[in-house]
């Protein structure tokens, strides 16, 4: 036992789980990767201010969850809590939005932080697949990337999911309907901290899980009244656009999300079989966002589907992935010359595409051929001297147990052909 143990709220990922973790990684992306969308890579930390300003000074987010610290060289930075924001800043300093060529199209993957309180489905570190469609403003946009999360999680065999979806308006009707809020906040029982988060960014209050809080909100006014023209056609279009592809989504007033830059378009993926926390993926459209970190005005759209709680939601419905096992092939020598002879073949078979090990270690027989099964290999050489010297090795078939000679030379040709789907 090592004397050091993961951090509280975080997890490894090892065989055999991991597979699951990777092929779920590869579905999310799949979609993007088939429709535009470029890969992109951002640094696991950023300079502080880039979350302050994009995600919003008022969110848990930045309060009470950002890891935080100060570099030697007093440069105040953190750990990425969420991706938009990085990404965007990644593209504005490339000057991708300069090259004509818009959306610029980014798909990402990788490790976020949040200093939560741990729980099943919340971790201090989680992963996420994200997509960013930045400079177009369209509601085909926001309903292609809704269709792709769709057809990402359906792949993957997930039903039971459901898809929320509201409008947040714009610069137009926001500041109307924030007025009302409000107005209407101040007249409820809340504590100072939820009374001053009320006064910076009425909307976080909606977005509090607390029962007690949950009850006075009843009544609250909702965003949907106050829309203006183009905010409702814009939303319409939107919902049109899903129900010509057959997306099932219902209607959500309150949805508002826990991040500031959202405008317009939002949307939540939602597994009832995960407890209280549901939400498995969802984003928006954010129009605001490049100028409130310093770039020109690019209206954007984007989400984020946790892995994490998509593995979860998997379980939940019982889903086991069809995943191909890692080792197609496993090599036992019996001898040195074996071992050489083998090990060169091993090498070849990679070469030609198929998953190949081999027993390292000098083991026997009995020892290697252990590990042969549990590597999950469909097939098995073993060779000693006598089968050298005829210039064969044993094939042994780990399913049906049946074992056959076949020549050294004729390895690679004949594993490739029983391989072939």
């Amino acid at each position: 036992m090592s004397t050091f143990q993961a951090p509280k709220g975080t997890y490894d990922l090892l065989p055999p789980d991991s597979a699951t973790y990777l092929a779920v990684r590869d579905a999310l992306s799949a979609p993007l990767r088939a429709s535009g969308y470029g890969y992109a890579e951002t640094p696991g930390f950023e300079n502080v201010e880039l979350f302050a300003r994009g995600v919003g000074e008022s969110t848990d987010i930045v309060t009470k969850e950002m890891y935080a610290f100060e570099t030697k060289g007093g440069t105040k930075l953190a750990l990425r809590p969420e991706g938009t924001a990085s990404v965007l800043r990644a593209a504005l300093e490339a000057n991708l939005h300069k090259l004509g060529n818009l959306p610029v199209k980014l798909w990402y993957s990788g490790s976020y932080y949040r200093y939560e309180r741990p729980q099943k489905g919340r971790y201090r570190h989680f992963s996420q697949v994200g997509a960013e469609a930045i400079g177009a403003e369209d509601p085909a946009l926001d309903a292609e990337l809704i269709v792709l999360a769709d057809q990402a999680y359906r792949s993957l065999g997930l039903r039971d999911f459901r898809i929320l979806l509201n409008s947040l308006g714009d610069k137009e009707c926001r500041p109307v309907y924030r007025e009302a809020l409000q107005t209407f906040l101040r007249g409820l029982d809340l504590d100072e901290e939820t009374l001053r988060r009320a006064e910076i960014n009425p909307l976080r209050v909606l977005d509090d899980k607390r029962p007690d809080v949950q009850k006075q909100l009843t009544d609250a006014p909702l965003l949907q009244d106050y829309l203006c023209d183009a905010c409702k056609a814009y939303h319409e279009e939107v919902r049109a656009l899903l129900t010509a592809e057959g997306v099932a989504f219902e209607d959500d007033p309150k949805l508002v999300r826990g991040l500031d830059y959202y405008t317009r378009t939002t949307f939540e993926f939602v597994h009832d079989g995960l407890g209280s926390q549901s939400a498995v993926g969802g984003g928006g459209r954010y129009d605001g966002l490049s100028e409130m970190i310093g770039g020109p005005a690019l209206p954007s759209v984007g989400w984020a589907l946790g892995v994490d709680r998509t593995v979860l939601a998997l379980e939940a419905e019982g889903v086991v992935l069809d995943l191909p096992a890692p080792t197609s092939v496993y090599a036992v020598p019996l001898g040195e010359e074996a071992r050489r002879v083998l090990f060169s073949k091993v090498s070849e078979l990679r070469r030609a595409g198929v998953a190949a090990d081999f027993a390292y270690g000098n083991k026997g027989l009995k020892g290697a051929m252990k590990n042969a099964n549990r590597s999950g290999a469909r097939y098995t050489l073993v060779a000693g001297e006598r089968d050298l010297a005829e210039g064969v090795v044993q094939l042994k078939d780990m399913e049906s147990g049946e074992q056959t000679a076949i020549a050294v030379d004729a390895i690679v040709t004949e594993l490739k052909a029983r391989l072939q789907p």
